[in-house]
């Protein structure tokens, strides 16, 4: 048997930082409504989604000792690729010097926890090592007269670098799953900007991020109690807590960086993740919760032991 372990890790933020305050200026909106209602103090714009997903490969590459070329595949997660044609991963694979296979994969906000799990199968079936990234530039895709939507999204990429090893690896349980019924209530044509329909998105959010949370922890054989530190996707503070206080995990354990960072779609959780590292929160043998939700609705989860040295 053949599992995975996370061995390296990193991030990039554009230098632009864009406050609530900033935002009062353009919009009919205020620092104290934001915060209430997201619990976003300011956000990142700027950059590309390549640009973005190669600093935090790069990154991810050297907290691992690894160079490109001992990568057998780049699976970027991304809702905002810079061309349709071909795939923004394989501008990162080329940018790194990585020789194996490189692809887009958009679940939306769920991107990341659906690249994990992508990322095992691979594994399991053969790679070595898998280069996984979730990387976006929302803000190309935000009308910024909108208070519903400029409010909240931003820019960023978090990246992980998987490697085989013997025996069950890391992935105890998992969940992924969608709704294509509910696409119309967060989506952006091609051209177009983000629509949403907020408080719809926030009640199907909470569920979804519920539900799927529990089905992972059933299949891990865990409870709720036994989550060193849940990592969900950083949307809106108030889905967070919801979803914590039903599911039993107080906010102490949980990674939050929402308010630094915005809603970075694919981005938010492994963004969340190394800070948490980077703040000495994990732990070899801890157990972690990654959830997310997103448009489609996609949902996705999954419960890791940690096993790397932080």
């Amino acid at each position: 048997m053949v599992g995975a372990v996370i061995v390296g890790w990193g991030t990039a933020l554009p230098d632009r930082i864009v406050t609530n305050a900033d935002l009062e200026a353009v919009l009919d909106t205020s620092d104290e409504w934001i915060t209430e209602r997201t619990g976003i103090k300011e956000r990142r714009v700027g950059g590309t989604t390549a640009g973005l997903a190669v600093a935090a490969g790069a990154r991810a590459l050297e907290r691992a000792g690894l160079h490109g070329s001992d990568i057998d595949q780049v699976l970027l997660a991304t809702t905002t690729p810079d061309r349709m044609i071909p795939s923004t991963a394989s501008d990162v694979q080329h940018a790194l010097g990585i020789e194996g296979g490189a692809l887009d994969l958009n679940a939306a906000c769920s991107g990341f926890v659906y690249g994990l799990v992508h990322a095992h199968g691979l594994i399991a079936l053969g790679a070595r090592r898998v280069l996984l990234i979730g990387s976006e530039t929302l803000s190309r895709v935000t009308d910024w007269h909108d208070r519903n939507t400029a409010i909240l999204f931003a820019d960023g990429a978090g990246a992980v670098v998987l490697e085989a090893t013997a025996g069950t690896g890391q992935l105890l349980g998992w969940d992924l799953g969608s709704d294509g019924s509910a696409r119309d209530l967060l989506y952006a044509d091609i051209g177009g900007y983000l629509q949403m329909d907020g408080r719809e998105v926030f009640r199907r959010a909470v569920r979804a991020t519920v539900d799927s949370a529990r089905r992972s922890l059933e299949r891990a054989g865990i409870r709720p109690s036994d989550v060193a530190l849940a990592v969900p996707h950083q949307a809106n503070i108030r889905i967070i807590d919801a979803a914590c206080q039903r599911l039993g995990i107080p906010m102490e354990r949980t990674a939050t960086v929402l308010h630094a960072t915005g809603n970075t779609s694919s981005a938010s959780i492994p963004l969340a993740l190394v800070d948490a590292i980077e703040r000495g929160r994990l732990h070899r043998g801890d157990l972690v919760l990654l959830v997310g939700f997103g448009a489609g609705m996609s949902w996705a989860s999954a419960v890791i032991r940690w096993e790397a040295d932080t």
